[in-house]
């Protein structure tokens, strides 16, 4: 073999990519992008959103899933937090005290059907949600 078919045939070195398979790792940290969002139950201001996105953000780069499921839960959970702002006026009225119960159990409901989807490696929609990110 000649100089230049050795060469040809040489691999360039492994640069870091995103991952295309759905490896446990990324399936652990799209479920966390999800349930990140339940945070927002403990009473600290914007956490359903910060959340998501600190784990969004670490991890984008190197998981394709989790870039998809992040923006995902991002999305999601600014729509939970803009249907929240709305609520609390509404509270003069009444209306605001049966929406507010109604949608935080549809929160965590959804949020909990999300991460189970993901952890099984599923990319999983909201069925309600603002795409803010795209």
């Amino acid at each position: 073999m000649s100089d230049e078919n050795v060469q040809s045939e040489q691999v360039n070195p492994v640069q870091p990519t995103r991952d295309t398979e759905t490896n446990k790792d990324a399936k652990t940290f799209g479920m966390l992008c999800h349930l990140l969002g339940l945070a927002g139950l403990t009473g600290i201001p914007f956490s359903n959103v910060l959340g998501p996105f600190v784990m969004w953000q670490l991890k984008k780069n190197d998981y394709a899933f989790v870039d998809d499921q992040g923006k995902e839960a991002m999305n999601f959970q600014i729509t939970v937090l803009i249907g929240v702002l709305i609520c609390f006026p509404l509270m003069f009225i009444i209306i605001g005290a049966l929406l507010l119960p109604a949608l935080i159990v549809f929160d965590v409901v959804m949020v909990i059907i999300a991460s189970m989807k993901a952890n099984e490696g599923e990319k999983f929609r909201y069925p309600v949600c603002i795409r803010f990110i795209k």
